[in-house]
């Protein structure tokens, strides 16, 4: 016999899971109390590192449900939701989200509606990578400067550059300048 769990998270300790119980039990499904799993953390946080998540994925067995009342208490993003779904559908876990009418997310239909949902995850992903580069494209078109700032100053690098051709070692400018021998190797690379 299939046993009924729900998940209900909030993401900060002011806020309460009643609501997410209340529109759980409206929607017909009586779960024992013992299997309902209240959780406060962030959803930023992905689903397998949530404690209480994990605790109640490893109870979970094949024919159990899991009811959620928005994808959203599944995962950070499309990309972790579809994740955190795979991972129980593999365990034989049936998830229903009330949110998209109670359709399970591993039957015919939820598995149609979690391909609907890759396709935004890759369209979310594509559209981050396209900000990014257009932000490092503005950026570079600023004149900002990428990358850690340099250990030594223009002018201490100058002197690095000044001492190396008359013949200083590079072991010798690295202690006198508080650095590494790779650092004093990188300025007189600059040159070569």
């Amino acid at each position: 016999m299939s046993r009924v769990f729900a998940y209900c998270r909030v993401s900060t300790a002011d806020q309460t899971t009643d609501n997410q119980i209340v529109e759980i039990k409206a929607a017909g499904f009586n779960i024992e109390t013992h299997r309902i799993v209240r959780e406060t953390i962030s959803g930023s946080v992905a689903a397998s590192e949530r404690h209480e998540f994990s605790r109640l994925v490893d109870k979970m067995e094949n024919g159990d449900v899991l009811i959620v009342t928005k994808l959203d208490r599944l995962g950070r993003n499309a990309m972790d939701v579809r994740a955190t779904v795979e991972q129980l559908a593999k365990l034989g876990v049936r998830v229903h989200c009330l949110a998209l009418g109670g359709v399970d997310l591993t039957s015919p239909a939820g598995k149609m509606t979690m391909q609907v949902i890759n396709a935004v995850a890759e369209f979310e992903r594509d559209l981050l990578i396209e900000r990014t580069n257009a932000g490092i494209s503005r950026a570079k078109a600023e004149g900002k400067a990428f990358g850690r700032p340099s250990a030594l100053s223009d002018t201490q690098q100058l002197e690095v550059l000044h001492r190396l051709s008359k013949g200083d070692a590079v072991a010798l400018l690295a202690r006198e300048y508080e650095t590494t021998r790779q650092t004093i190797m990188r300025v007189r690379s600059k040159v070569l």
